[in-house]
């Protein structure tokens, strides 16, 4: 058990970025919270945390491999005390017809010895709402937003009781607004309901923050919650109302940042590229784009960007390296290389630049991109991540000690389709 251990929740996020986005609503609701890069091996200092979130890369990893890591994440936050588990995948709902999402909540039910749990992936603040168990993105339905078109988990299929019907052989249920409009204690009725109809998983609508808060009340004392880091900002309220928690003051605060700042894209999204183009906008001069079919030509392109990166940081000017591309551009890059190659590229060189780039002194990095910044974060040997304050809905600063550096490592992860579109410039103000 880690030391000074006294964890109201416990987390397993199936990726980086969605990781540090319910870690930031965890602070925000009042968590003293810490984000852990796997399963812990060694002991950690858990005292004055209040929630620990365990990231794992297993959004798209084979089923198998999903629910062994998310079984070996259950039996370490078991062990360090955690009152409540929170199953968190991201509020697109991203999966295939095979999985993650149903085969590790079902694995997770079946350890814990639990009947059911619930399905909330809605984050409303950021444009993400379920209605009659149909997902929202903005205006749109998740099958005509743009996620059609993932590279890895294409979402066709706005209908969550349907989609996840595929992924489980137990029976999917829905909690819709008519029942969340009556309240909590109707919510829950509704919930034992269908559980004494066998109904395992219940994808529950929500349109606005109040609905999140019926939810997180209704659902406080359920071994297992599910869903995208809307709910984690209710739930705090609910484990104070319980007597787990005390009044925190200042659950976000680190220590004063310093060194060079550094922004580093693979993310494809459409948030992410405008996010570049407003970057290239203000600094004209200030990015370089990496191709995957001239990495997989050898080095030459790497070094021109590490020289490039060097150069601007000697001159405390602001720079981006960035792999994000249109459509068109990564079709035919995946094309030429196939899929799984030229992410790999575009990964393993953004990983090396950090690595190289923070030995060299950046002490303010950015990464874009979920899978970039799980790559970023492994190569550069991070392990736990203290949680700060938030840039935009979704992405926190955090803190990393690192070996050899006096000071800690500022560093901010961002899903692809999160952030405002001065994001990459904002980042910075915020911290300073």
């Amino acid at each position: 058990m880690g030391r000074g251990a006294n964890i109201v929740l416990g987390a397993i996020a199936d990726d980086f970025t969605g990781a540090t986005d319910l870690a930031n609503n965890l602070v925000r609701g009042g968590m003293r919270c810490l984000q852990v890069i796997g399963v812990p091996s060694e002991e950690i200092d858990l005292q004055e945390i209040d929630a620990v979130v365990v990231a794992l890369k297993s959004r798209s990893c084979p089923v198998e491999e999903a629910v062994n890591n998310s079984l070996a994440a259950l039996n370490w936050l078991q062990k360090q005390g955690a009152r409540q588990l929170f199953f968190k995948y991201c509020s697109t709902f991203d999966s295939t017809d095979q999985g993650n999402i149903g085969p590790v909540a079902d694995a997770l039910l079946e350890a814990l010895g639990a009947s059911q749990t619930v399905m909330v992936p809605a984050f409303p603040i950021n444009g993400r709402t379920v209605y009659q168990g149909h997902l929202f993105v903005g205006d749109r339905l998740l099958n005509d937003s743009g996620m059609q078109h993932h590279p890895l988990n294409p979402m066709q299929d706005a209908d969550l009781v349907r989609v996840l019907s595929r992924q489980t052989p137990h029976p999917v249920g829905l909690a819709n607004r008519m029942v969340l409009a009556q309240g909590a204690e109707a919510t829950r009725a509704h919930l034992s309901a269908l559980a004494e109809q066998g109904v395992r998983h219940v994808i529950c609508d929500s349109l606005d923050e109040q609905d999140l808060d019926v939810l997180a009340e209704a659902t406080v004392l359920l071994p297992l919650v599910t869903g995208g880091s809307g709910l984690g900002q209710a739930l705090p309220a609910q484990y104070r109302a319980q007597g787990w928690l005390a009044t925190i003051t200042e659950p976000g605060r680190l220590a004063p940042a310093s060194g060079g700042a550094l922004v580093l894209s693979g993310s494809c999204s459409r948030a992410t590229l405008a996010q570049v183009a407003d970057f290239l906008a203000k600094h004209p001069d200030g990015g370089f784009a990496l191709d995957p079919l001239s990495l997989a030509e050898g080095e030459q392109q790497q070094t021109q960007a590490l020289a490039f990166a060097r150069q601007r940081l000697s001159e405390q000017a602001p720079v981006l390296i960035y792999a994000s591309a249109d459509p068109i551009k990564v079709t035919a890059a995946q094309q030429a290389l196939g899929a799984e190659r030229a992410g790999q590229l575009v990964e393993e060189a953004l990983s090396q630049l950090a690595v190289t780039l923070v030995n060299e002194g950046v002490g303010r990095l950015l990464v874009a991109g979920g899978e970039t910044s799980g790559a970023v974060v492994s190569a550069l040997g991070i392990t736990t991540l203290r949680i700060g304050e938030q840039i935009d809905p979704g992405v926190p600063w955090t803190q990393a000690p690192l070996a050899g550096r006096e000071a800690p490592l500022s560093l901010a992860l961002k899903s692809g389709n999160f952030g405002g579109v001065d994001f990459f410039t904002r980042a910075f103000e915020v911290l300073a």
